[in-house]
């Protein structure tokens, strides 16, 4: 793409949103982002894909200002009111983060599809990035993995209850909160957690930053019954080719199965937020976020493995 001067981030990083300069200084942050259902309830739904679209600006630290909305639908195959109610789900959400959603577009659409473009501000200086972890750093993940094994559980029509209920909880809640409570500290990278998987993101922000990364996969939270589900067979098809394309970036321990690297893997929808910042900052930001925050592990020096899953 030709390079233009207001831009400040653009095609040629792995960041969540664009950033570009206005002519008073201000950076203004902007994302996009929808997807088909992944959950029965037209409400739930719009819920979820909104928190998604929001999460990107939280990522870069910025505050939303405004939404838009993108919408596909089969307006003769469909009732109205399924659409009301997925709207609506958007709105409520976009409500909770203290924004409008101010207009859109809509095609007619075989199968539906909902989300949002959204956009914020930062102050350029408190602009958080993907490619700025340090050597030393601990590694916090702000939300438990295992949305993947779970959409697809309810598309198969085989998910418990308590997987669906904790998957919705998790994708509908804003990562505002997880960004709120990082306001103040030395942040020194930042991602959202969302359809490469934990390991494709953790990916990109070592190969933005130039280091490599040490997990523990025992320190990993996995939403209820998502290992029952994997064990029995119930895996994403994205989540089988985000292990495929990460492996030769990870060496990971002889004691792990591939079930494990694929949990690992799991594509994700509306996920935490990956924080690479100091150990005292980590703690800091832990005790005021709460026990849903949890160093996972630590930023080394580059090696010839980007990560190393143990």
């Amino acid at each position: 793409m030709q390079p233009h001067d207001s831009v400040v981030v653009g095609f040629d990083g792995s960041d969540d949103a664009a950033a570009v300069r206005l002519d008073d200084g201000k950076i203004l942050v902007q994302s996009v982002d929808f997807f088909t259902p992944i959950v029965d309830d037209p409400y739930q739904f719009g819920q979820i894909a909104a928190a998604n679209a929001l999460s990107d600006i939280y990522a870069m630290g910025g505050k939303p200002l405004f939404a838009l909305n993108i919408v596909g639908f089969p307006i003769n195959d469909l009732p109205k009111s399924i659409l009301t109610e997925i709207l609506q789900g958007g709105a409520d959400k976009a409500q909770e983060a203290g924004i409008p959603i101010v207009g859109g577009h809509s095609v007619d659409d075989k199968e539906p599809k909902y989300g949002l473009v959204v956009t914020g501000e930062v102050d350029e200086a408190k602009m958080w990035r993907n490619s700025g972890a340090q050597v030393g750093d601990v590694l916090v993940l702000t939300k438990a993995l295992g949305t993947g094994v779970i959409a697809t559980a309810i598309k198969k029509g085989v998910a418990p209850e308590e997987s669906i209920e904790a998957a919705i909880e998790t994708m509908s809640t804003l990562n505002k909160g997880a960004a709120d409570a990082l306001d103040g500290l030395d942040v020194h990278a930042v991602t959202d957690v969302t359809g490469f998987g934990l390991l494709g993101h953790l990916k990109e922000m070592c190969q933005g930053s130039g280091v490599s990364a040490k997990i523990n996969f025992s320190n990993l939270s996995f939403l209820p019954k998502v290992r029952d589900l994997a064990e029995a067979g119930i895996m994403a098809g994205g989540t089988r080719r985000n292990l495929e394309y990460v492996k030769k970036y990870v060496k990971f321990d002889s004691a792990l199965s591939e079930l494990d690297q694929l949990l690992a893997a799991d594509a994700q929808t509306s996920g935490g937020l990956l924080i690479s910042l100091s150990k005292d900052n980590a703690e800091i930001f832990i005790n005021t976020f709460g026990p849903d925050g949890k160093i996972i592990g630590r930023v080394i020096q580059k090696e010839s493995n980007l990560i190393s899953l143990v």
